[in-house]
């Protein structure tokens, strides 16, 4: 199973004006984002979001970066 906790992760908050909350990203996988209310909500959504992108990268005989540990 992948640690997806390895990964490095960027929190930013979402305008007010564009609903509020914040945006969790993963700089090793392009596109792989999860979003929340909190930092805390938008992280675990992010880690299944970023669970999800490995997998399915994997299902397409594609091989996951490593965590880059930045």
């Amino acid at each position: 199973m992948t640690d997806v906790a390895a990964y490095p992760h960027e929190l930013k908050p979402i305008a007010a004006e564009d609903g509020g909350g914040f945006v969790a990203s993963f700089p090793d996988i392009p596109g792989c984002l999860g979003v929340g209310d909190t930092p805390e909500a938008a992280l675990t959504d992010g880690r299944q979001a970023l669970f999800a992108c490995i997998d399915a990268l994997k299902a397409s005989d594609r091989t996951p970066p490593e965590p880059s540990g930045g």
